[in-house]
């Protein structure tokens, strides 16, 4: 009777303050057990073995089936949850959603369970010393953060699909056994266990740290720098030839050039997993310790794009994998963990990128300018925010451009840095010094960087140069690059060309499928008088796809001589296929590049030198 008295007493309270727009706190018993609860704690699990089931008949159902069996080693309910985030993709996704048909049993009876949050499962073991809980995950999401599947294949990543035990240390050794059917093949970063289509790893960060292809895919190995090297591609027969020969080349030439930074390889064997599919309208790729996960456009293929984005993902073992600021140290998947250094993780990795392509041979000099500018001219053209603001959030996605500007600004940083450095050392130090002295110092002692070892090492490679001006000014700041500075001691200067290119007159955007749909149509323009409508696929200008990686240089290679040429346009205008029949008009445009400054001194000459050679000058 007095419990009933007092819930609704409660009840009533609620209802009142609800009316009145007032919050109540907790009752103080409430709170006082809140407390002393600490926050959620599953029972002590052991023994964690996860497989995971794919075949032809999931795969047409478009689901993973995942089991994980444990041994429960202590008193009250076990706590199972999702992570809610990729390491290196920055969102929250909520994976959990992806979850069904959840099931727990022991002994082949049926336990009860129910959800804790949103993300997390709370099972009651009912004495049982050995469980087992099953699920299916939905694979049809076509993100390298997620998992995705076709007839004869699919891919996920751990974080998709191997639960955790909620409030416990993530130190535990776990097993994975891949279920498939004859004639599939698995492909993975995860170290092999002692039966065939078993994996192993000594905890759960390298655990989820692992992206899996299942299925009918290329596969083959080749060792790079003493060590093996995987390629996995899908679908099987989209790279091979002088594609595949070529991208194994690219690879064995830039790997050395990024070990070198670090004088170390970190794994011993590398894995990298590529998608090709029209479905995508661009490419991207997530990184792992010792693998990636890329998705691209089937254009990207033979394109030197695509060996930029390797040369990215791979550098990124090094940096951010393993050397990492504080903030992301250890790792933590219930939510967000935002970090201001991301132009450090993303930006400056972006940078090595470029030097790999140089120092490897991939391209030459002027190739490299040509990115450096690229991004110059990017980053001048968005708005203007501090490095720090743009790590911190892309977490949120902002809509004024700005989501991801941490990976041009960032890599232009980076080479800002590198000159300065080099320009204080006369070419004596780096930036490489202060990526190998970071490496050693933080994550060989288990830990992440911070932002006095970040900067102390930067003014250490610099003989002792503060830079604390530059950081509230360029990484902190808003202020502009200082490019009349930077550019003269490292030998280059921005040359102005006038060039007359082919313009269109649409405005487009990208669906959800990756299609490129013209959004608005310029009056007078080539669309219009073509006939383009606002709604229509565009697939091609010409003999250029819409969708090739490099459609902007081949275009106006294509299209850029003569004013009134003819310039076919193909659209898909619902379930129709059109040819509209356009003519070229030509524009006049002002293009700054960078180049080598021939007037150059001795000692900006060597600076720029050693950042294309990756050399510095050891003798006085």
């Amino acid at each position: 009777m007095n419990r009933q008295l007092s819930m609704t007493s409660i009840t009533s309270l609620v209802a009142a303050a609800l009316a009145a727009g007032v919050l109540l706190p907790a009752p103080a018993s409430a709170q006082r057990q809140a407390a002393a609860a600490g926050p959620p704690r599953s029972a002590p699990l052991g023994n964690l073995r996860y497989e995971v089931t794919f075949d032809s008949a999931s795969a047409a159902r478009r689901t993973i089936k995942v089991a994980l069996s444990f041994d429960v080693g202590g008193p009250g309910p076990v706590l199972l949850s999702l992570p809610t985030w990729t390491p290196g993709s920055y969102e929250i996704s909520n994976f959990a959603r992806f979850v069904t048909g959840f099931t727990a049993t022991a002994g082949g009876k049926t336990l009860d369970w129910d959800k804790l949050d949103y993300d997390t499962w709370r099972i009651d073991p009912a004495g049982a010393r050995g469980v087992t809980v099953g699920f299916d995950y939905r694979a049809d999401s076509l993100d390298n953060a997620l998992a995705w599947s076709r007839p004869d294949f699919g891919f996920f990543n751990g974080t998709n699909v191997f639960l955790y035990p909620e409030g416990r240390e993530l130190s535990f050794p776990a097993t994975v056994t891949v279920k498939t059917q004859p004639g599939w093949l698995v492909a993975t970063g995860m170290q092999s266990g002692a039966a065939p289509g078993t994996y192993r790893e000594g905890n759960y960060h390298d655990l989820v740290d692992q992206p899996f292809f299942v299925g009918r895919f290329d596969l083959d190995s080749m060792q790079v720098d003493g060590k093996w090297t995987r390629l996995a591609t899908y679908p099987a027969g989209a790279m091979a030839g002088p594609a595949r020969a070529l991208l194994w080349d690219q690879i064995a030439k830039t790997v050395p050039r990024m070990t070198a930074v670090f004088q170390e390889t970190p794994w011993s064997s590398y894995t990298t997993l590529q998608v090709f599919t029209q479905e995508y309208g661009g490419g991207s790729a997530l990184e792992h310790s010792n693998s990636h996960l890329g998705i691209y456009n089937p254009g990207f293929i033979g394109n030197p794009i695509l060996a930029s984005i390797t040369d990215h993902e791979i550098f990124h073992a090094w940096n951010v994998k393993r050397l990492r600021p504080a903030d992301l140290w250890p790792y933590r998947y219930a939510g967000p963990q935002p970090t201001p250094w991301l132009w450090v993780s993303e930006g400056i990795t972006d940078y090595y990128a470029d030097l790999a392509l140089v120092r490897g041979g991939v391209v030459d000099s002027v190739g490299f300018l040509a990115l450096t500018g690229e991004k110059m001219a990017q980053v001048a053209s968005e708005p203007a925010i501090a490095l720090e603001d743009a790590s911190l959030s892309t977490w949120i996605g902002p809509i004024d451009g700005t989501q991801y500007q941490y990976y041009p600004k960032g890599s232009l940083a980076g080479f800002m840095l590198d000159v300065l450095i080099r320009d204080a050392s006369d070419n004596r130090r780096s930036l490489d010094d202060v990526m190998r002295e970071l490496y050693r110092s933080a994550y060989k002692k288990g830990r992440g960087f911070t932002a006095a070892e970040w900067w102390g090492a930067v003014s250490r490679a610099a003989g002792g140069r503060s830079f604390t001006e530059f950081n509230a000014r360029y990484i902190d700041g808003r202020e502009p690059f200082p490019w009349s500075d930077i550019l003269p001691r490292v030998g280059l200067r921005q040359v102005a060309d006038t060039v007359r290119e082919p313009r269109v007159g649409i405005a487009t955007r990208q669906d959800s499928a990756g299609a490129i749909v013209v959004q608005d149509v310029q009056a007078g323009g080539v669309a219009q008088e073509a006939g383009v409508k606002v709604g229509d696929h565009l697939l091609a200008l010409g003999d250029v796809p819409i969708l090739d990686p490099d459609f902007g240089t081949a275009f106006r290679a294509r299209f850029g001589k003569n004013d009134g040429d003819s310039l076919p346009i193909r659209v898909r205008r619902g379930t129709d296929t059109l040819t509209l029949h356009g003519r070229v008009k030509l524009f006049a445009r002002v293009e700054n590049r960078l180049a080598a400054d021939a007037r150059a001194s001795a000692k900006a000459a060597r600076v720029r030198h050693g950042i294309l050679t990756g050399v510095t000058r050891m003798s006085p």
